[in-house]
């Protein structure tokens, strides 16, 4: 019979064994089940390069339209990339290799409560071909939370401004300073707006009762009969032009003035045409070279003989431009009405009748 103390050895050695392959069990299921594909699976390994790594860690995972395909294995810095110097490598389970292709993107996002960062692929409108191992995928940069804060501080700081004026308008407003102010603090206003709305009440009445007027206007009905008679004349007339009666109607109904203008268009075409052709005097006169030859002569005089009245040549000329000429004629053109003036006055002193008898 074996003793107390070999008992207990194999218990612990059996003990030890079955946790030794629970603990390999667990490990097995674990890496065979895993998202990524487990530890047998088939892994592919690519690279992305980012402007800020936004705290992402060794063993982050890598989604796939939000469903973990991997785990990111190094983030470090490539001083040679001056632009994205942070290198990100992933391993991504071999089976999700043909959701990758060569245009996919890559970006960071955060997660959970705590803002854990991920790295995030988005292939929903890759058409390029499947990646292979050790590809290069294009990244799209997307504002974390710092960004945000950053690039909004401004933005905050002018709204703090506005709102500090603001804050101060409200309070002159409130004091009663300015135009504004004045407006809505002082009760003068008031009382003017409410005896200005009672005067246009009164107004309103005056005219609802016929008074003045516009209430006239509005309640006699006068106007209105007035303008139905003169409606009514008015079609009246414009009944009777249309049956041709009076001078304007007959001017648009009777055929006759529109026959007596056609006519007379007629004959004046007629005369056009015969003048055109040389016929009659007007004809002759606008045809014939020897009529122009002469009036143009004519013309030529008669401009010469103004010129020469213009610069004061002959007796006309003198009478334009000589001031002593006009003058004398001026004179003697009075002394020739004071003496008629005399004559008609006393004319026994100037006409003496002499009657001889032979």
């Amino acid at each position: 019979m074996p003793s107390q103390q070999e008992v207990q050895w194999s218990q612990l050695k059996v003990g030890v064994l079955v946790l030794v392959a629970l603990a390999a069990l667990t490990a097995l299921v674990f890496l065979m089940s895993g998202s990524t594909g487990g530890f047998l699976a088939g892994k592919i390994t690519a690279h992305s390069y980012f402007e800020n790594s936004a705290g992402l860690k060794v063993g982050a995972p890598v989604n796939l339209e939000g469903v973990t395909i991997g785990t990111v294995t190094s983030v470090r810095i490539v001083p040679e990339r001056k632009l994205t110097p942070v290198e990100v490598t992933m391993r991504i389970g071999k089976k999700n290799q043909p959701a990758l292709h060569t245009d996919s993107k890559t970006s960071l996002e955060t997660i959970g409560v705590l803002g854990d960062t991920v790295v995030d692929i988005n292939s929903k409108f890759a058409t390029g071909p499947e990646i292979k191992d050790g590809a290069e995928l294009q990244t799209t940069e997307t504002p974390n939370l710092t960004d945000v804060i950053k690039s909004s501080q401004g933005t905050i700081e002018q709204l703090n401004t506005i709102l500090a004026k603001v804050d101060n308008l409200v309070d002159s407003l409130n004091s009663g300073k300015g135009s504004i102010g004045m407006l809505i603090n002082d009760p003068t206003l008031y009382n003017r707006a409410i005896s200005a709305l009672n005067e246009i009440q009164s107004l309103v009445d005056q005219v609802g009762n016929g008074k003045g007027s516009i209430g006239k206007l509005i309640a006699d009905d006068t106007l209105y009969n007035r303008a139905n008679d003169t409606v009514a004349k008015l079609e009246d007339v414009a009944n009777q032009i249309d049956s041709g009666n009076g001078t304007i109607g007959k001017l648009i109904k009777d055929e006759t003035l529109y026959n007596n203008f056609r006519e007379a268009t007629q004959n004046l075409n007629g005369l056009l045409k015969d003048i055109n052709a040389g016929k009659g005097s007007i004809g002759i006169l606008a045809k014939d070279p020897n009529f122009a030859h002469k009036l143009n002569d004519t013309v030529t005089k008669l401009d010469s003989i103004l010129n020469r009245i213009d610069n004061g040549e002959g007796t006309i000329g003198q009478l334009m431009v000589n001031k002593d000429l006009y003058n004398h004629t001026d004179e003697m053109i009075q002394n020739t009405n004071n003496l008629m003036t005399a004559i008609r006055q006393n004319p026994k002193k100037y006409l003496t009748i002499h009657l001889k008898i032979f």
